[in-house]
């Protein structure tokens, strides 16, 4: 919990100076935070997820819920927020900085993220970690699609390199896949997860660009205050609509029973819940502040690349098998993944270069 505070703390001071100057070296220690943040919460909060099912969980809307439930962690920078512009504007500062333009469509979005929460932990329930994750990583190609077709980003010969060499990470990957099904699982169930995972990894590809786009469109300046706000708005609503479901599904009266039967224990049982809470959490803010700070398509890429290492970890925690497929994957995500940073950092020094031309020539 303590790790999880100061990460945020951190995040929010550097937030703060941002908005005051945006310096070149502030901004790449926020992308740096949220780099981190978004690793975190995409490797733990899988795994995390994971363990709650094998060890007598079964509960998909309780798993879903999970996912957006630590919003309330947002409310104590967004009251620093306050307390920091009422200092430096006095009694008249606004409490909200979020106008209705973007309210609204947090609160899609936000549904929208709901949905893919439900689709996401169905997957998760029938499906190893390894195969899951494998189609999720099929992602970074929706994110790239809908980010072209929203945002039209500016795509260099190693951004489309990149992509390319994770996609093929993903196919290298698809290659295992007949042969894992649970023996406990019929293959109706185990089918319906896996279009189920995939359609949720359409489903946040989709989201992702769309909340840049919202930032672009928003008639307001945007913030990384602004961007707070906009989360916690996205993952109040989702988590209303996957506490809609765990209402009509009995969920919460099965939470008292499934914490009692619970295989590790029942306070073990309810750490599971807090701690996939907070990682999630932990894995949206992070996913948001990368778009903030850079692109949507370098959130997609980064989502991607991570994937490996939560199957790694995987094999190492729930002894799923590791085949010759998953080690070519690792070594091309992170060619991928490596090849993006030396583009972008190429393209930074042209940018620099330009502009030092332009101001000895003025």
């Amino acid at each position: 919990m303590k790790s999880f505070f100061f990460a945020y703390c951190g995040t929010w001071k550097i937030g703060l100076k941002m908005e005051e100057k945006m310096s070149i070296g502030l901004k790449r220690m926020l992308l740096l935070l949220n780099c981190a943040m978004l690793g975190l919460g995409n490797v733990g909060g899988p795994l995390l997820m994971r363990l709650y099912f094998l060890k007598g969980g079964k509960g998909v809307w309780i798993s879903s819920c999970l996912e957006t439930a630590g919003w309330p962690f947002m409310m104590l920078p967004l009251v620093v927020s306050y307390m920091y512009r009422r200092r430096k504007e006095g009694p008249g500062t606004k409490l909200v900085l979020i106008k209705t333009p973007v309210l609204l469509a947090s609160v899609v979005l936000g549904v929208l993220t709901g949905v893919d929460d439900f689709l996401y932990a169905y997957g998760v329930a029938r499906l190893p970690i390894s195969t899951s994750a494998l189609i999720i990583s099929t992602q970074l190609a929706f994110t790239a699609t809908f980010a072209f077709i929203l945002v039209k980003p500016k795509f260099t010969p190693f951004t489309i390199n990149s992509v390319f060499l994770l996609t093929l990470a993903a196919v290298v990957l698809a290659l295992h896949t007949s042969s894992d099904r649970p023996a406990n699982e019929s293959k109706l169930q185990y089918f319906l997860g896996f279009f189920m995972t995939l359609a949720a990894s359409a489903l946040y590809g989709f989201v992702l660009p769309a909340i840049e786009l919202t930032y672009k469109k928003a008639k307001q300046t945007i913030t990384y205050s602004l961007v707070m706000e906009s989360q916690m708005v996205m993952s109040f609503s989702a988590t209303v609509f996957c506490c809609i479901g765990m209402l009509f599904h009995g969920d919460f009266k099965a939470i008292p029973r499934e914490a009692s039967e619970y295989t590790l224990g029942q306070s073990t049982y309810y750490v599971v819940l807090v701690l996939n809470a907070i990682l999630w959490q932990l894995f949206f803010m992070g996913a948001v502040g990368v778009i903030f700070s850079a692109s949507s398509l370098l959130s997609g890429i980064l989502i991607a690349t991570l994937l490996p290492v939560t199957e790694s970890l995987a094999v190492v925690l729930y002894h799923e098998k590791f085949q010759v497929e998953k080690a070519i994957s690792l070594v091309l995500s992170l060619w991928g993944s490596l090849n993006y940073f030396y583009g972008e950092f190429h393209e930074n020094n042209k940018m620099k270069q330009k502009q030092d031309t332009e101001t000895d020539v003025a």
